[in-house]
């Protein structure tokens, strides 16, 4: 009886959530909401550099770390929302697209260890043995304090294949737009033999993006032609990118020497802090080869055997010498930052020194990250004026294939790949 009225009780609670969530809807990207909380990473278990995908009905599993600044753990919990694919939440009932509670305690944490800044380290793999996922699609997975659930203290996307699509494709210097200069340009194939697919003009949406930026994403929801159930997507205006630039990296593992683009190092007040050599703009610079991780980052710290328990946090001190740039908004980004242009990662411009400056407080490892530009009257962002676009970067293309026939009550997720330019 005290399980079933708990349930009843979840039940409520979850639906309000969902009514809430659809309200906001953009706001459903990953983010961190209580200032408390840092360092947030969703990634397949063992796969660094693979996105946030699962196959259904496999052994893969999604890991969610974080961490909770100051002495005391909280007792959290998580809850799974199934969402479409332009992550509203779908119409289904829990029952339909999980095995298990939906409500589930955060049980694994630890704490910091030989750290100046004291913190607790949560981690959540999906599935586990409280719950298991039934269907494919777009989940979004929040975590919230025990005693009140309505405050979600931080959120983060992950999605779950079929892989019953296959997605052949490539990323080219040569484009509609010119041979070689600024643009990439993709090519797009699904067979989609496998997924029971009745009408692939209405019943297929395709979604491409750049390097994971929620800005750069493109939804074709027409191929060019259709053979079977193959489609092809080419000579398409919005498979045309700008061809941007590889990411600029920093290494902080160890308190005690300088790492990769460090200047200097030392303690002040309660933890370290890390200057960065000097930036500058690179739109007019030929272009340099480096093998980046499409800003992602790692945390590491070069004497723990657990970096996740020992790698402190530290404060980066970003500096951008050059001019101002007028009537915008200059910010640094990368998947650290999970998209988001607030105060927290702003650069503020020093006319003495001649440069835009931030100080941002990260977790010792090793990072990506670009400079974006956001002008007032254009308020979506772009590295473009301040990094330039270059033919030659190895980008890398995200393509998700959602199959929504007619009367669906949950976008399915067919299939997967990740596309780069070589």
């Amino acid at each position: 009886m005290v399980s079933k009225m708990r349930r009843i009780i979840y039940i409520v609670l979850f639906s309000g959530m969902l009514l809430s969530i659809s309200a906001l809807g953009a706001t459903s990207a990953d983010r961190i909401l209580d200032s408390r909380f840092r360092t947030l990473k969703t990634s397949v278990a063992g796969e660094f550099m693979a996105a946030p995908v699962i196959r259904l009905g496999t052994n893969d599993r999604i890991v969610v770390n974080f961490d909770e600044i100051g002495e005391d753990n909280s007792f959290l919990q998580y809850r799974l929302i199934h969402c479409n694919a332009d992550w509203e939440p779908s119409r289904l009932v829990e029952s339909e697209y999980l095995d298990g509670f939906n409500v589930n305690d955060v049980r694994d944490f630890a704490f910091s260890s030989g750290t100046f800044v004291h913190f607790v380290n949560y981690q959540i793999e999906i599935p586990n043995e409280d719950v298991r996922l039934k269907y494919s699609g777009n989940y979004l997975l929040q975590v919230f304090h025990q005693d009140d659930p309505d405050r979600v203290v931080l959120q983060t996307r992950f999605m779950v294949s079929e892989n019953t699509a296959v997605v052949e494709g490539a990323a080219l210097s040569r484009t509609d737009r010119g041979h070689y200069s600024e643009w990439q340009q993709l090519e797009l194939s699904v067979d989609g033999e496998m997924s029971g697919i009745s009408n692939p003009y209405s019943d297929i949406l395709v979604r491409v993006d750049q390097n994971g930026r929620e800005e750069t994403a493109r939804w074709l929801r027409n191929p060019t032609r259709v053979e079977g159930v193959k489609m092809t997507y080419e000579h398409q205006p919005d498979l045309i990118f700008p061809a941007s630039n590889e990411y600029r990296r920093f290494e902080s593992v160890s308190n005690g020497f300088p790492g990769m683009h460090v200047d200097s190092l030392r303690y002040m007040g309660s933890n370290y802090h890390v200057w960065l050599k000097k930036d500058e703009p690179r739109m007019y610079r030929e272009y340099e080869y480096d093998r980046t991780q499409h800003g992602r980052f790692l945390i590491r710290e070069y004497n723990s055997t657990d970096s996740d328990l020992g790698a402190d946090y530290i404060t980066v001190h970003f500096f951008l010498e050059t001019d101002r740039v007028p009537d915008a908004e200059v910010y640094v980004d990368g998947e650290f930052t999970h998209g988001q242009y607030t105060e927290s990662n702003r650069m503020t411009y020093d006319p003495a020194a001649g440069a835009y400056r931030v100080a941002i407080p990260l977790k010792q490892g090793a990072y990506n990250y670009q400079y974006v530009v956001r002008d007032t009257r254009n308020p979506q962002p772009s590295p473009a004026p301040i990094e330039g676009n270059k033919y030659e970067t190895d980008n890398e293309y995200r393509v998700a294939v959602y199959y929504r026939p007619p009367g669906s009550r949950g976008d399915r997720l067919i299939g997967f790949r990740i596309l780069e330019n070589r």
